[in-house]
C-alpha cells in the first residue's frame, strides 16, 4: 500500500538569481559613514510627491552608493589590467548606470540622489546624469506616426541615437551630446543639448533603460551599461503617486500658461482626476505591466518600496 505524499514537499522554492536583504541588515551596512547631505540639500533632489528624508539617505542610498562606488573602482581596475595585458594604452571609459522604473515611482529622485552621494566619494568625483525623455521623437513625430497616445513605450524613442549616445560615452569619446525634453512644454527642444564630458560615472535614467534588444538589433542599451536598477512598488502604490503627484501638479506647474497641461489646471477638479485616472489606465499602466515590470529581472539590483515611498528591502544579484 503506498503512502500519499505530503504535497507540500514536493513544492521547491522558486530559483532566482537575487538574494533578499531586510531594510534593517542593509542598513547596517552603512553605519560607520556619515550622511554627507543636508536636509536642504535634499529639498533640491526630492521629486514633486516623493518621501526622502535623512533617514532614507542613511539606511538605504549611502550603503548603495558605497555598494557602487567599489564596483566603480573594480570595474576601472580590471580595465587598467586587461589594458595593460593586451598591450593597449588604458583610456577612460565611464562606468554606466541604469535605472529603471514606472512613472511616479521616483527613480528620478534616485538618480539625483545617488549623483550627488557618488560625487562625495573618493574616485567617482565626476558624476553625469541623462535622463532619456531627450531622446523621445519630438511630438510632431509621434503624431506623424500615430502614437502620440503611445509616448513612453519603448517605439515612442529614438533607440538607435540614444543607444549611439551611450556607446559613444562608453569608448571614451570626450565629449558627447544629447537633446534636451522640457516636461513644461511636454516636447524636445528645438536646437538645444547637453553636452557630458568624459565622467567617471554616467547615470541613465528612464522608463525603458532594461529592454532587451528589439527586433532587427543586436545590441540593446543595457548592454552599455555596468550596473541596472530596478526602482519596484506594488502597482496600486503606484497609481496613487501618479495621482497624488498630478493633484500637485494641477497646483503648480500646470497653472503656467505655457505648460502643455495648462487645461487640466483651469477645468473642474474632478474632471481633472478622471482625465489623470484615464491617462494612467490606458497609457502609463498599460506601458508599465507589458513593458517596465518585464524588466525588473534584468536589473543587478531592485529597490523595493512600501508605502510612502519608503524602500523596505533590497533584491541584489547573486554574483
Amino acid at each position: 500500500m503506498s503512502v500519499p505524499k505530503d504535497p507540500q514537499a514536493s513544492v521547491l522554492p522558486e530559483p532566482t538569481p537575487f538574494v533578499e536583504i531586510s531594510r534593517a541588515d542593509w542598513a547596517a551596512l552603512g553605519t560607520n559613514t556619515a550622511t554627507p547631505l543636508t536636509e536642504a540639500e535634499l529639498n533640491q533632489i526630492r521629486g514633486l510627491g516623493d518621501f526622502l528624508d535623512l533617514q532614507e539617505v542613511a539606511d538605504v542610498f549611502l550603503p548603495l552608493s558605497r555598494l557602487l562606488n567599489l564596483y566603480v573602482q573594480q570595474t576601472q581596475a580590471l580595465h587598467e589590467a586587461s589594458s595593460q595585458f593586451l598591450g593597449e594604452r588604458a583610456k577612460k571609459v565611464p562606468f554606466v548606470i541604469g535605472i529603471a522604473g514606472s512613472v511616479a515611482v521616483g527613480k528620478s529622485t534616485v538618480s539625483r540622489l545617488l549623483k550627488e552621494l557618488l560625487s562625495r566619494w573618493d574616485g567617482t568625483p565626476k558624476v553625469a546624469l541623462v535622463t532619456t525623455d531627450g531622446f523621445l521623437y519630438p511630438n510632431a513625430e509621434l503624431e506623424r506616426r500615430g502614437i502620440m497616445t503611445r509616448k513612453g513605450f519603448p517605439e515612442s524613442y529614438d533607440r538607435l541615437a540614444l543607444i549611439k549616445f551611450v556607446a559613444d560615452i562608453k569608448s571614451g569619446e570626450p565629449a558627447v551630446s544629447a537633446p534636451v525634453y522640457s516636461h513644461l512644454v511636454y516636447d524636445i527642444v528645438p536646437g538645444e543639448s547637453i553636452v557630458v564630458e568624459s565622467p567617471d560615472v554616467l547615470i541613465i535614467e528612464g522608463l525603458n533603460v532594461l529592454q532587451p534588444p528589439s527586433a532587427g538589433q543586436e545590441v540593446s542599451l543595457s548592454d552599455y551599461f555596468d550596473f541596472k536598477i530596478y526602482v519596484d512598488a506594488e502597482t496600486e502604490n503606484i497609481t496613487e503617486w501618479f495621482l497624488d503627484r498630478f493633484r500637485q501638479l494641477r497646483e503648480s506647474a500646470f497653472t503656467d500658461p505655457q505648460s502643455y497641461f495648462h487645461r487640466y489646471a483651469e477645468v473642474p477638479f474632478e474632471a481633472a482626476l478622471e482625465t489623470a485616472k484615464l491617462i494612467w489606465s490606458t497609457i502609463n499602466l498599460p506601458n508599465l505591466r507589458e513593458n517596465i515590470l518585464p524588466t525588473r529581472g534584468r536589473a543587478n539590483l531592485v529597490l523595493r518600496k512600501g508605502v510612502n515611498h519608503r524602500v523596505d528591502s533590497v533584491l541584489l544579484r547573486k554574483l
